[in-house]
Formats: structure tokens, sequence, C-alpha cells
């Protein structure tokens, strides 16, 4: 099923599945996914995770593929 996602979800999401398995935090992927110059909040990752999970899983509320590493941060699950 085509999934729609906008660029930065999309570079997210790329990211992501290139370090399947590996911990990712919120730190390390603004730095590769905004760029090293990105004034904004860390929570920025947050929100777009939410909209990535909307968009790839089948219940965003109970995410199999995205998942959270309480005090890490994300990785991608390809055993799912």
């Amino acid at each position: 099923i085509p999934v729609n996602l906008k660029p930065m979800e999309y570079d997210l999401f790329v990211l992501l599945l290139q370090n399947n398995n590996i911990a990712l935090g919120r730190e390390e992927l603004l730095k590769r996914v905004w760029g090293e110059d990105y004034l904004g909040e860390s929570r920025t990752v947050d929100v777009h995770i939410r909209y990535l999970r909307k968009k790839v899983e089948k219940d965003d509320k109970n995410p199999k593929f995205i998942e959270t590493i309480r005090g890490v941060g994300y990785r991608f699950n390809p055993h799912v």
C-alpha cells in the first residue's frame, strides 16, 4: 500500500530503516535529518515520529515498526 510521506517524514523513515534495530536519540536524529544548524526544539522529532506512525503502523497507539526506546530514542524494528 503506497504511503504519502512529507519530505522530513521520508528522511526520518529512511534514516530509521538504514539503522534498523539501532536506537537513535533525538539529538542524533535532529542532526542527521534537520541538519547541524537546526535551532528548534528536540520535541520536533517526537511530533514527526507520531505523524510517521499514523501513516505506517496498523495501530499507531501500539506501534510495532517504530519503537520508542525509553531514555534513548527511537528505532525501526524489522522483525515484526
